[in-house]
């Protein structure tokens, strides 16, 4: 019997993972399927409950499900823990498993796609949602210099940034090998006019409209990466680090990688993500 898996957000029409899942499982053998499922926006556990009584293995969670997927979960991760989000659910006997694979994606594309490196590097992370959870603690184990949460609402940025640092509190030392952390620190949009970067990475949902988000271009150090986590479209978020003279990507490597990751979770093999990337991209 044909597994069954599914992405699950709203909106979820633009999303690649069936495309991405469809490829790794013909270069790995797989016999699974894999679709976009839409969800109320008050209806996701009604959405995960219902897949799950289908047969349904595994889901991927996206915006603006990834805090409540977390919450979702009977047994989670560290990196799902201490992240407060889920972007993928593994269902089996004993409940529902909860990991976040987005961390891993971002730094797999950062350091192998994109040739950078991220320890000693001063960071500034766009928003405060699930999006922004799910990548500080990878951030944070590859010692960055510094990781700055910058949100609209400074207080959501910093009730984040509160709870994270207690969650390190409870961080196995196996995890970072008894290497104390830098402490991520926060502030609104608006108190950025003095600071500068080293990597500018938006987890803000701004991408998806047409507004610009409200920074200044000289948070954009000199070689700065400039790293756009939606995909599949220019956003002013990029065009204005393209204007301040930054390296801009978008986070289909990103997307790539961390379904890499969520695959592996679920099906015990790891596929090739360069031949899947160039696909996308049509190279």
């Amino acid at each position: 019997m044909t597994d069954k898996y599914a992405v699950i957000g709203n909106p979820i029409a633009h999303s690649q993972s069936p495309r991405i899942h469809a490829m790794f499982a013909r270069q790995t053998g797989q016999d699974m399927s894999y679709a976009a499922m839409l969800a109320p926006l008050d209806g996701f556990e009604t959405t995960v409950r219902a897949f799950i009584a289908a047969g349904g293995c595994g889901v991927n969670v996206t915006v603006p499900f990834k805090e409540e997927a977390c919450r979702l979960g009977t047994r989670l991760t560290d990196r799902a823990r201490i992240a407060g989000a889920s972007n993928t659910l593994l269902f089996d006997a004993e409940g529902i498993a909860g990991d976040n694979t987005d961390g891993v994606g971002l730094l797999r594309d950062i350091r192998q796609n994109l040739g950078r490196k991220i320890s000693g590097m001063r960071v500034l992370l766009l928003g405060a949602g699930g999006a922004a959870r799910g990548v500080i603690l990878p951030l944070l184990l590859e010692h960055s210099a510094q990781l700055v949460i910058a949100n609209r609402s400074a207080q959501k940025a910093q009730v984040l940034t509160s709870q994270i640092i207690d969650a390190l509190a409870d961080l196995p030392t196996e995890i970072n090998s008894g290497i104390p952390l830098p402490a991520p620190t926060s502030c609104g949009l608006n108190q950025l006019a003095e600071d500068c970067f080293d990597i500018v990475i938006n987890a803000t949902s701004a991408g998806l409209g047409d507004n610009p988000i409200d920074i200044p271009g000289s948070v954009f150090a000199p070689g700065c990466l400039a790293y756009e986590m939606m995909y599949g479209r220019y956003t002013p978020f990029m065009a204005q680090a393209q204007n301040a003279q930054a390296q801009v990507s978008d986070g289909l490597g990103m997307l790539v990688e961390q379904a890499a990751e969520a695959f592996f979770l679920w099906r015990g093999v790891q596929p090739d993500t360069l031949p899947v990337l160039k696909a996308l991209r049509g190279i």
